[in-house]
């Protein structure tokens, strides 16, 4: 048995009978208190980080790249560049997984050498013990969503880009097919652009149409077989002009043999629109989603990976009230079981994550409503749990 850590005779020296309550006053030593908390999760927080780390590797990431030796001769070197690209996104996910092991084995240790009892024994409420905890969460939260919006999209890209070029040899394309582009000024939409054809490095185009809004309806459309990008301007060849009325019906204007667009985006731009969910910011994300709606596409899909990409890094905070709540109680002080109560907690977390999702995503549930309903279920039976520890304090 390991001896107490706990400075309880500094802790109990700060408490003062106050009309017949002791109270902790709010000095120094409520900052030894809460350097003691905080160091009592460090440990286990990087040991669930590792861990987690190493059972989401292990399980699938292991295996793909495995398989990319085994059936594709890939080299040493790509293998490795291929694990680091792909280690900040499983590490966000462990982020959450982390904080909850460290408050589960941080407060049952403290609660097994009955520290947890000598602060209460000062008047400190679990609450208090637990606020510490709780700030940390939310800088940790920060921390994930600055990492899901700056190297987590960026290491994907990389990573795409290795297996496309490097692993299974395709040749980037000469040109794309079926562009839409949006474009938009002060909030109005001005005009969408749909291009059959486009090879971004010479800037042809052909199969151009341009839809001309007005305070938010068609006014007119613009049809051309072929189109190009010359010194920073678009310009259309051999097209029609068509006038959109009230009733919309469709009216020829004119014809032209040469018309410039005034359209800023470059074609060479253009290559930004391929990009998977999983490599875009949230700037992206809420451009995809604008475009997709412009072209009357649905967007649930994409507002609900927006959504949870704000939504699952607040986890931390959730999850570190539940555990220290649960973690509280003297036999959860066991690494092993603190492990597995984790894992059946985080199991439970992304279940009710993933049933949201999907009736989210069939438009069952409003999309912002479905992306945070598990962290406001675990929030109430975070808090729930805490207020009991209160009451048995």
């Amino acid at each position: 048995m390991r001896c107490a850590t706990l400075p309880s005779t500094s802790l109990r020296s700060t408490a003062r009978q106050n009309d017949g309550m002791l109270k902790f006053r709010p000095n120094l030593e409520e900052f030894i208190l809460d350097r003691f908390i905080l160091g009592q999760m460090l440990a286990p927080f990087l040991f669930g980080i590792m861990s987690f780390t190493v059972i989401l590797v292990s399980g699938n990431l292991l295996f793909q790249l495995a398989k990319l030796v085994i059936e594709r001769g890939v080299s040493l070197g790509i293998v490795v560049r291929l694990f680091f690209y792909s280690l900040p996104s499983v590490i966000v996910l462990t982020i959450p997984m982390s904080c909850l092991l460290a408050s589960l084995l941080g407060f049952g240790g403290m609660s097994g050498n009955s520290e947890l009892v000598a602060l209460k024994a000062a008047g400190i409420s679990f609450g208090r013990i637990v606020k510490p905890l709780v700030i940390a969460g939310a800088f940790i939260s920060i921390l994930a969503f600055v990492m899901n919006e700056t190297i987590v999209p960026l290491s994907e890209r990389v990573a795409a880009n290795v297996l496309r070029y490097e692993v299974y040899r395709t040749v980037p394309p000469a040109f794309r097919e079926h562009v839409f582009i949006r474009d938009e000024s002060g909030g109005h939409l001005n005009r969408v652009l749909y291009i059959g054809t486009v090879r971004p490095r010479s800037g042809e185009m052909s199969d151009i149409l341009v839809q001309e809004f007005k305070d938010g309806k068609i006014s007119r459309l613009i049809a051309a077989p072929r189109g190009s990008w010359i010194d920073g301007s678009w310009w259309l060849y051999d097209g029609q002009v068509f006038e959109v009325r009230p009733d919309n019906s469709v009216a020829l204007l004119f014809s032209f043999e040469k018309e410039m667009l005034g359209l800023s985006t470059a074609p060479s731009n253009l290559n930004s629109a391929t990009l998977k969910p999983s490599e875009m910011g949230l700037n992206d994300l809420m451009t995809a989603i604008r475009s997709a709606e412009s072209q009357g596409n649905d967007t649930r899909e994409l507002r609900m990976y927006m959504h949870l990409r704000i939504a699952v890094p607040w986890a931390s905070v959730v999850l570190v009230l539940v555990g220290a709540a649960v973690g509280s109680r003297p036999q959860r002080s066991s690494s092993s079981i603190g492990l597995g109560l984790s894992v059946m907690i985080v199991f439970a977390y992304y279940v009710i994550m993933s049933l949201f999702k999907s009736l989210g995503e069939a438009g069952f549930v409003p999309v912002p409503i479905a992306a945070w309903t598990p962290n406001a279920v675990f929030l109430t039976v975070g808090a729930i749990l805490t207020g009991r520890a209160n009451r048995l304090g």
